[in-house]
Formats: C-alpha cells, structure tokens, sequence
C-alpha cells in the first residue's frame, strides 16, 4: 500500500528550499509526455527558472502553490497552482495551473486531492469561478469531468506536446462550493 500523501500550502521559502524536489517533479512530468507548457527535454535550469518565477508569484501574493508530499516530511510527488492575480473586471476568478502528479505516485487519488485542495483554497481566497485547461482524453482530463467541471469546448491544435505534436485543448469551467452545473439548469 502506498504511503499517505500531505497536500497543503507551501511558502516561497519552501519551495526555495525544496527547489530539488519540484524540478525533479516538473522534468518527471515532461519526460513523461504530458503538456504542461515545456518541451522535451526540459533542462534542470529551465526547470529552475520556472520555479523561481513561481516563487516571485507566490511572494507576491498571486498565486497560491498547493504541493503534496508522501507523508510528513516526505518528498514533493505532486502539486497545484491557483492564479490570484487576474484583471480588475475579473477578481472573482481564478485559474487552476500546472496540476502535477509524479509517475510513481499516479493512480492513488492524488490528483483528486490536489483538485479539492485547490478548490477549497479558492474558497477561502475569494473566488467564486475556477478555470482550467487540459489535453483531452488524458487522465486529467477524466479527472476533471468526475469531480463536476463543466466542459466548455475544444480548441484543435492549441499547444505542442513535449516532442512537439500538435494537441487539442479541452477548456473547463467550476463554481467551487456550489454544485455542478448541468443544461438543464436554470440560471438568472
């Protein structure tokens, strides 16, 4: 049995200190094949400055960083950002960014953790409307479907897979806490 995960906030100091771990996260991610903004294969400098701009957001009250470790004091096997930061006409929403799940950690719920996590900490800051975005058919994209996201569309051909195939991109839309929309609701 697969030791228990601990999700939960993180500083920027943390994610500083831990700067080890969420590299070797993001690289599995992109060895693995998902698109997640990189291409293959993604070098540790350009995984450290992608979390070093992540730090500058989070210190700047942007963004909320969720990680998941593999029990107390364990390694980083998974996380999730919340963008704050959006424009003055839109400061009920947020979007749901990078969800991350290390390969040796998939397929134990923790990326239904990290999504409940991050909605409940959109709770918590203010926010009344989530977006996110992912590659169709993949498990995130299921993910999303069973925990009551509403699916908005796809957009053909709208980023490159890490060895540079063109991908679909599925939006999806949630309001946390409320329950999940469906057509034949009524709104006014």
């Amino acid at each position: 049995m697969p030791p228990p995960h601990i999700v939960r906030k993180v500083s920027a100091s943390e994610v500083t200190a831990r700067l080890d771990e969420f590299c070797d996260l993001l690289i599995d991610i992109v060895e693995g094949g998902a698109s997640v903004g990189f291409m293959a294969p993604l070098s540790r400098q350009r995984a450290i400055e992608f979390w070093q701009g992540i730090i500058a957001s989070v210190e700047g009250g942007e963004r909320i960083l969720l990680a998941a470790t593999d029990g107390p004091g364990g390694r980083v096997i998974g996380s999730v950002q919340l963008v704050l930061a959006q424009p003055d006409n839109q400061p009920h929403r947020g979007d749901v960014s990078k969800m991350l799940v290390h390969s040796s950690a998939r397929r134990q719920g923790l990326g239904a953790s990290l999504l409940a996590a991050v909605e409940a900490a959109a709770v918590e800051a203010g926010k009344s409307l989530l977006v996110l975005d992912t590659v169709p058919g993949t498990p995130a994209d299921r993910l999303y479907h069973r925990a009551g996201w509403t699916p908005v569309g796809v957009i053909p051909g709208f980023a490159l897979m890490p060895d540079g195939a063109p991908c679909d991109t599925r939006l999806f839309w949630k309001q946390p806490g409320a329950e999940p929309y469906s057509a034949s609701s009524t709104r006014p």
